[in-house]
């Protein structure tokens, strides 16, 4: 007899024909059911719904624009709520590229590219076909500290009035633990009467019910092109409905059910688990409890720690490798050196710390408070020459240069020091989403990982890689 999550890669396939059109909105089906299972390239991910089921009626499947998209157009049940290489080549295939996601806006490499036949269109939208990449365009802020002195932009279209920056589209599941809504922080609002404030400091925060009730429109009106704003009723069922979703890995082809054995992996146990505005704040511990920071971060998989070799002995290793993993990634300690945001604004050029020094909000894997950082994967040094690259000097004596294929945070507080700083993401259901980082530029787990071991210098032996790899594969 078949295992039941072998017959589930089959009904993940099937329920991938109807859960989107061609067009990028919900088909014929009214809802999906909570836990519906989709295959990934290392196992299964499944979406637990707080209402019951998914309700593929409500405006996030609505196109509330003029060019066709819906916010489901670029985030997908059958990819982590985002979307990927694969899904958006079968979408252009199917569609010989006039699905809604191809669009001219902000799909294409420019927003000028010929997209009059089918091998233009292939043309013009080749960082959305193989990195799953959308063109945000910001321009360099007045007042800015710094000013764009020269673009090598491969796309012809880039300039100090609209930078091309090409980045990923972050799922819209497990929102409950964000504390930074998009890469660069621009949907995360201040607001100095909040009690949510950055310890010690007056640095304080709107609430993420409103920030995301904010984006919900800006993406609309943006992304979808619409021609008025959305209503307040609008806008709340489309946080209403992200808000109860909760998606991780179900199944790993190795490993097997991650809820075996007294684990804790998936969705549901995920969605129990409590967050606020300064859980486990690597800097300052814990804004509501006083406790001081506590590196493990993760503890889904500790029961699979002390399984004997009896049994299925391939699966027990494959389990034990996991939770191998998830000790390396709580407890591994090496030198964090020359990180904008951390070692510069904490005063400290060598910090000792492992990979929950920033991501450290337990179970889910963010930071708890806003906390962008630089880690380096704007340098010129990564650029690679499908990336537009930036050169900024700043206003002030002695005129220093730098070279970034994205300015990040800067283009929004027009700060020197924010040029490459991001937000880090949440790390659930990471094997529904490859390519990994801001600019798609890690192919798969196995590349992510490698960055980190070069950037600092961590010396990870091949089978502590894999066994990282084994862990995040799970998330």
């Amino acid at each position: 007899m078949d295992h039941p999550f072998q017959r589930c890669h089959l009904a993940a396939a099937l329920a991938a024909l109807f859960i989107v059109s061609a067009s990028g909105t919900a088909g014929e089906q009214s809802f999906l059911p909570s836990m519906l299972p989709f295959a990934n390239p290392t196992g299964i991910a499944a979406t637990f719904a707080t209402a019951g089921k998914v309700d593929l009626t409500g405006p996030f499947f609505q196109s509330l624009g003029t060019n066709g998209r819906a916010c489901v157009s670029c985030h997908q049940a059958s990819t982590g709520w985002t979307i990927t290489p694969a899904n958006v080549q079968a979408r252009f295939d199917a569609t010989d590229g006039t699905d809604p996601i191809f669009r001219t806006n902000d799909g294409s490499n420019s927003p000028a590219a010929d997209v009059s036949t089918l091998e233009a269109r292939r043309a013009a939208y080749t960082m959305l076909l193989s990195k799953g990449l959308i063109r945000v365009g910001i321009g360099i802020p007045q007042n800015a500290e710094f000013a764009l002195i020269s673009v090598d932009d491969p796309y012809g279209h880039a300039s100090a009035g609209e930078l091309s920056l090409f980045r990923r589209p972050l799922p819209a599941t497990n929102l409950k633990f964000l504390s930074t809504i998009m890469w660069d922080g621009r949907e995360t609002f201040k607001d100095p009467a909040s009690q949510d404030c950055i310890l010690g400091t007056t640095n304080c925060f709107v609430s993420l019910h409103f920030n995301l009730v904010d984006q919900s429109n800006s993406a609309t009106m943006g992304h979808a092109q619409a021609a008025q704003p959305l209503t307040v009723e609008q806008r709340e069922a489309i946080v209403t409905f992200e808000m109860g979703l909760f998606t991780a890995q179900v199944f790993d082809d190795e490993a097997d059910e991650l809820t075996a054995r007294q684990a804790l992996g998936g969705p549901q146990y995920l969605s129990q688990q409590n967050f606020y505005f300064g859980v486990n704040d690597v800097v300052s511990g814990d804004y509501r409890t006083g406790a001081l920071f506590n590196p493990i971060v993760f503890k889904l998989y500790d029961a699979w720690n002390t399984l004997d070799r009896g049994g299925d002995a391939s699966r027990n290793e494959a389990r034990r490798a996991v939770a191998r993993g998830e000790t390396l990634f709580n407890s591994k300690l090496f030198l964090i050196t020359g990180v904008k945001g951390l070692n510069d604004d904490l005063g400290i050029p060598e910090l000792k710390g492992t990979c929950t020094t920033c991501h450290d909000t337990p179970t889910s894997g963010n930071h708890s408070i806003p906390a962008p950082l630089d880690i380096g994967l704007t340098d010129a040094s990564r650029r690679t020459p499908d990336l537009p690259l930036y050169t900024l000097r700043h206003n002030l004596p002695p005129f220093e240069t730098i070279q970034t294929t994205d300015p990040g945070r800067a283009l929004i507080t027009g700060k020197w020091k924010d040029i490459g700083r991001f937000k880090g993401p949440i790390l659930r259901a990471l094997a529904t989403r490859a390519p990994y980082f801001h600019n798609g530029s890690a192919q798969d787990l196995h590349e992510a990982v490698d960055f980190y071991d070069q950037r600092f210098g961590i010396g990870f032996t091949d089978e502590e890689k894999d066994d990282l790899v084994a862990f995040l594969s799970t998330l």
